[in-house]
């Protein structure tokens, strides 16, 4: 394709929303959170790895670059004001609250009810289908590295957060601390739906397979939008984002830093 041509790929304008395929998949659920289930049908991850482009993401997801603009062309379209609430407006104590009551209450529930029906899952049809052993093992795995995560945030990073004297060093060492946890919990996310999506539900799939397999996929996108808010929401209000790299010398070299 010849520069005239991405150039003219990269603005599309629909319905009056001007998309820039090079804006990163995480700003544009910031300006529209209805994109997330777009994006989260076609594997693209807008919280852990949203700092992607739409056109980087769209490739490494094996996606079409015009469908995947005409549905979110679409999606916006539909959208109607009392949708969504921005998250953005949200004072840091109401966005805590938020995240902690609208998320971190789900996970504690679901995910023991997971452990369990995945390990019932496991003991009456891993005979005939043994990855159902490896998904046993991974949402024990999930629920290990989540469970203690949701705990310090709870009892150390966010109190942290709203204290009246933020310690700015020691927040940013946490919310630091906090985005490598994200990457963990989505590589094993990422490692539960690759096994869910090669094994799939069978004609004979019992009830309880069938409801393990919708739940992990209800999991799995409310981690994402829980972690997006997290990773682009809260994090930059203590956080200042690194500035991108200019490719033609306008940023400074280390040695020029030094």
């Amino acid at each position: 394709m010849n520069r005239r041509c991405l150039g003219l790929a990269r603005l599309l304008l629909f319905n009056g929303t001007m998309l820039d395929t090079q804006r990163t998949v995480a700003d544009l659920v910031l300006d529209h959170p209805e994109c997330a289930n777009v994006l989260h049908r076609h594997r693209i991850d807008y919280c852990c790895r949203g700092d992607m482009s739409i056109a980087a993401a769209s490739q490494k997801a094996g996606v079409e670059m015009p469908a995947l603009l005409a549905e979110l062309e679409r999606t916006i379209a539909d959208r109607t004001a009392v949708d969504v609430e921005d998250a953005r407006a949200l004072p840091t104590d109401g966005l805590i609250a938020h995240i902690v009551s609208r998320h971190h209450t789900y996970l504690r529930k679901a995910l023991p009810f997971l452990q369990a029906l995945a390990g019932k899952v496991s003991r009456v049809h891993g005979n005939h289908e043994p990855r159902l052993r490896e998904i046993d093992l991974l949402v024990n795995e999930l629920a290990d590295t989540l469970i203690p995560h949701l705990d310090a945030e709870e009892q150390t990073l966010f109190p942290s957060l709203v204290a009246g004297d933020v310690d700015r060093d020691l927040v940013a060492g946490e919310l630091t601390a906090m985005q490598a946890e994200h990457l963990a919990v989505a590589d094993l996310l990422d490692r539960i739906r690759a096994r869910t999506e090669s094994i799939g539900v069978p004609s004979w799939a019992c009830n309880s397979y069938r409801t393990l397999f919708s739940e992990l996929a209800q999991l799995e996108s409310d981690i994402h939008r829980h972690v997006h808010l997290e990773n682009h929401v809260l994090l930059p209000r203590f956080i200042r984002p690194p500035e991108p790299e200019r490719k033609n010398g306008g940023s400074k070299s280390k040695r020029g830093d030094q």
